[in-house]
């Protein structure tokens, strides 16, 4: 089971780091979004350039997954006028085109690293924590605490309270409340979570899920008024009791 390890990147001020992801085909910024978000980061997306480019306006993102090829104009001129509010914004750009003149005119427009379709979503997460911290943008922050409504989950130290009162989980269990906790009031569906807190090569049915849901809550919610819901045929979601 892979354990999520890597510190948590943060802004300086201690926000969530914002990131926004720019591509025009919907499954891939979807699927992008939702592996950054696990990051505990705070993502917005948009599909095409004058929706990004308004985006970043309203947004100001801390650093942009930004695609070459989109259906109203290019990347490059994207990032262009970003940067024209933003000159130091960060961009990792993701591109079909391998071509080395393709790489120069990127780089001459101001664009930070690249990233090759087909890729991995680790590799997009990766190389987007590597330029932020190379740009000077975040800071890993030590000891960071999830919190929702009077749940709190220390990823550093592993311990678990609500309302004051502590919380023994395995590591199963501590894996999902934090899937769950980095998505408050966000349906998780069992693909979702099979994915992100088992792995994609799990061997098991969705019912584990299930299972591990159950024990989540007769932790979590036994006695108390409840946080972990079940939307029929969607998935399941946390959020704050009341």
């Amino acid at each position: 089971m892979p354990v999520n390890t890597r510190p948590e990147l943060r802004r300086p001020d201690g926000q969530p780091v914002r990131v926004l992801v720019v591509d025009d085909e919907p499954t891939l910024a979807e699927l992008v979004t939702l592996a950054l978000r696990y990051e505990g980061w705070d993502v917005r997306s948009a599909l095409d350039g004058a929706t990004a480019v308004r985006t970043a306006r309203e947004f100001k993102p801390d650093a942009v997954v930004l695609d070459v090829m989109l259906p109203d104009f290019d990347g490059l001129e994207v990032l262009r006028r970003m940067r024209a509010e933003a000159d130091s914004l960060p961009v990792l750009f993701l591109t079909a085109k391998d071509a080395v003149e393709d790489r120069i005119a990127g780089l001459t427009a101001g664009g930070d690293d690249y990233v090759t379709k087909p890729f991995s979503v680790e590799e997009v997460v990766l190389r987007l924590r590597a330029l932020m911290r190379r740009t000077g943008v975040t800071e890993a922050n030590a000891g960071a605490a999830l919190v929702v409504g009077d749940l709190t989950l220390d990823e550093d130290t592993r311990e678990v309270f609500r309302g004051g009162t502590e919380i023994t989980l395995t590591a199963t269990e501590f894996e999902l409340l934090r899937f769950l906790m980095r998505n408050p009031r966000r349906v998780l569906s069992k693909t979702q979570i099979l994915d992100r807190v088992w792995n994609y090569d799990f061997g098991g049915q969705a019912n584990i899920v299930e299972l591990y849901i159950s024990y989540l809550r007769k932790k979590i919610d036994a006695g108390r008024e409840p946080m972990i819901h079940t939307m029929r045929g969607a998935g399941y979601v946390l959020k704050p009791a009341g």
